[in-house]
């Protein structure tokens, strides 16, 4: 690897949340970043330097994965949850039966089809769509819903009587774990990198409890952000997770527009 990393640069986009702290831990403790030009982004940031070639490798929204000509998945770890995983929620004043309209947070398009999966085919529901980032009301509204996801949650969460947690969704309909992000390149990798790139997310995973101190203005405690990279977030890529990655993608392709 000495004799290749000098020549070889390799343009990584990485989730700029809690739950990619390990990681952007075991990245930045490896060998690679001598031939990594790394950005943090949003999980559509991400999505977006992918689809457009601004990027070699991303941590991209799965519902991505469509819109790519040669999607690779990499590695052996995911942003995944095997339980409630408190940062992809459904925020409501009523409960989920009584909802006709969800606005719906943009910053990852995984969340977005997901609500849009669970409301049509496991709840039965239309609903109307509607963007949050042009919401400007006091989120007292009835019969509305709002999806939100990532750090904010732990903050905006406590506003509302109901919170929807759409990874236990998923799991109550389907009995499998849900997959939120997947590192994916667009294009065919170097095996040597692979390699490297799957021990350095390894130690990060492992080293979670340390990955912490990347963090830049927490809304939580550290107490409670190793509680949740340990207790909420599943890490591994198994196979219940590629299971439940191909029934989600299934069922993208089925609510596809003709």
């Amino acid at each position: 690897m000495n004799d290749l990393k000098t020549n070889v640069r390799i343009r990584v986009s990485v989730v700029s949340y809690i739950n990619s702290l390990p990681f952007l831990y075991g990245i930045l403790n490896s060998e690679l970043m001598q031939m990594i030009d790394l950005s943090l982004d949003t999980p559509a940031i991400c999505a977006e330097k992918l689809i457009t070639n601004q990027a070699d490798l991303g941590l991209i929204p799965v519902a991505v994965i469509p819109d790519l000509e040669k999607p690779e998945i990499i590695g052996n770890y995911c942003i995944g949850a095997a339980g409630p995983v408190q940062t992809v929620l459904l925020l409501s004043q009523d409960k989920p039966d009584s909802l006709n309209t969800i606005y719906l947070d943009n910053e990852s398009r995984t969340s977005v089809q997901l609500i849009r999966v669970i409301a049509g085919e496991f709840w039965k529901k239309e609903m109307l769509w509607k963007n949050l980032a042009e919401y400007s009301g006091d989120y007292n509204d009835t019969n509305t819903g709002f999806v939100m996801i990532g750090d904010k949650t732990f903050t905006q969460a406590p506003k509302f009587r109901h919170i929807t947690d759409l990874a236990l969704e998923w799991q109550k309909h389907t009995s499998l774990p849900f997959v939120f992000a997947c590192w994916v390149a667009n294009k065919v990798l170097p095996d040597f990198f692979i390699t490297q790139f799957n021990k350095a997310i390894e130690f990060g995973i492992t080293h979670r409890e340390n990955s912490i101190a990347l963090a830049e203005n927490p809304v939580i405690s550290s107490e409670k952000m190793i509680d949740y990279l340990e207790n909420s977030i599943s890490y591994e890529f198994d196979e219940q997770k590629q299971e439940a990655l191909h029934l989600f993608l299934d069922f993208l392709k089925i609510r596809k527009p003709k």
